[in-house]
């Protein structure tokens, strides 16, 4: 990726745009671009606090688990931010060049809100799983339909012979 290609995403130039959804559209397609266990590194420098706290939150919206590194958080020329984007379980975000002690926490930002693979954006169960069909069956039995029993057998895989 280019360096800039992450702040374009932040600018407005029309009523219609939208950042946010510019951002979380990018964010989401990489995330399913990446296989359980890989990350993603982008350098970005961002204009202002905002900026860097919307990158970071639709990040995290989009699933990924990661945080922000600073390397050479005190000078004003060579300071640069890396966003590391963990898929899956997060690993350990490296330490940035220029940091004399640990106390120096504030400059990552950390967050973990991983994507729950079985229920979508409006709480709704994955189709065929054995929640949609249990939910499906007590929606028919309310319909006053009749619906077969709940058995450990509901929504089991089956073998490959059937």
């Amino acid at each position: 990726l280019s360096i800039s290609a992450v702040q374009w995403l932040c600018n407005a130039d029309k009523k219609s745009h939208s950042p946010p959804k510019r951002l979380y559209r990018f964010f989401s397609t990489l995330y399913t671009a990446l296989a359980r266990g890989s990350r993603a590194v982008l350098q970005l420098y961002p204009e202002n606090s905002e900026q860097l706290e919307l990158i970071t939150a639709q990040a995290m919206r989009a699933g990924f688990t990661g945080g922000m590194v600073v390397d050479y958080p005190n000078s004003a020329k060579a300071k640069k931010f890396f966003l590391c984007l963990f898929v899956g379980t997060s690993g350990t975000l490296p330490k940035g060049l220029g940091t004399e002690s640990a106390s120096e926490e504030p400059h990552q930002a950390k967050f973990t809100n991983e994507r729950t693979r079985f229920r979508n954006v409006k709480g709704k169960s994955v189709k065929k799983s054995r929640d949609w069909i249990l939910e499906k069956k007590e929606r028919r039995r309310r319909q006053g339909k009749e619906v077969r029993a709940d058995t450990k057998y509901t929504g089991r895989k089956r073998r490959p012979r059937f």
